[in-house]
């Protein structure tokens, strides 16, 4: 079976059980529609946030993999203060809360190379993909960004 086909066999089951929630309470009601609003986002592919269908989430060792390959681009889209608390070795900085983000990274980024992109907790680093990656780019984003990366002991440099 197929992930379309599970999809809708989920959607009707949800819808379904909506309509026999129906007679419970506000809460249960609730919780069901949120439930059927999201498998009906998702057959029809808009479960997507920021554009993710675009970019790829990976883990710290899949990522540590990643940065460290010279053919990878290591993208921090941090603000330069953060940046310069430490970052990962080889990185780009460019802010990603800056009206000019899209100028920059256009003007900086290879189309042809993979983007290893990532930020604090992962937020800005998917928004920044997604928009990058409507655009063409190659993109894998770091789950969790440098914060997951510190937890797991990996190394950042301030130079």
């Amino acid at each position: 079976m197929n992930k379309k086909t599970v999809k809708t066999r989920s959607l009707l089951t949800c819808l379904l059980t909506f309509g026999q929630v129906c007679s419970r309470s506000v809460e249960q009601m609730r919780a069901s529609f949120c439930f059927c609003l999201i498998a009906a986002l998702s057959v029809v592919g808009l479960n997507s946030a920021c554009g993710q269908g675009v970019f790829e989430n990976v883990d710290v060792n899949e990522f540590t993999k990643l940065a460290s390959d010279t053919n990878i681009v290591v993208l921090d889209v941090r603000t330069a203060s953060e940046f310069a608390e430490g970052h990962l070795e080889r990185a780009i900085n460019i802010d990603y809360q800056q009206s000019d983000f899209m100028e920059k990274a256009k003007a900086t980024l290879p189309l042809d190379k993979k983007i290893a992109v990532y930020c604090r907790s992962g937020r800005r680093s998917a928004g920044a993909a997604g928009k990058l990656g409507e655009e063409g780019y190659k993109l894998v984003n770091l789950k969790g960004g440098i914060i997951a990366w510190k937890e797991a002991n990996m190394p950042v440099t301030k130079e």
